[in-house]
């Protein structure tokens, strides 16, 4: 499996059934760049769900519209967005609002934490899957 993905404006990483996206200083995530990424994410984990992790190392812009676009995707479950930067946190509850699904995204202070979260997110929906077949 691939495990690291360099894209025009960061970096993707790929754990588990996770993308985590650590994009460069002053990029913009826009919602080209976004559907790129959820394309990524369906061809990666072979149509499987998926969660995403945004771990802002760098300073970058997002427009909020990538979230209303997310939130359409059938195999993204949960968003996460990572800073120990408080600032970069208060900038992502903003972004929150633009999410239909506020319970699937959760913003932490570490990686750690998000990773943690992230997996009982998607294990939920595993066990809801085999409780239906």
């Amino acid at each position: 499996m691939i495990d690291k993905i360099e894209l025009a404006c960061g970096v993707l990483r790929v754990h588990n059934r996770i993308l985590i996206n650590e994009m460069d200083e002053g990029a913009l995530l826009d919602v080209e760049t976004n559907r790129k990424i959820l394309e990524i994410g369906s061809e990666i984990f072979e149509n499987e769900i998926f969660g995403y992790i945004s771990h802002r190392i760098n300073s970058y812009a997002v427009n909020p519209m990538v979230y209303r676009d997310s939130a359409e995707h059938p195999l993204l479950k949960a968003i996460a967005v990572v800073s120990e930067s408080e600032m970069r946190r208060e900038n992502a509850r903003i972004e929150q609002q633009f999410y239909t699904n506020k319970n699937s995204f959760q913003i932490f202070s570490s990686l750690e934490e998000a990773m943690t979260w992230m997996n009982e997110v998607l294990s939920s929906y595993s066990k809801e899957k085999s409780l239906i077949e």
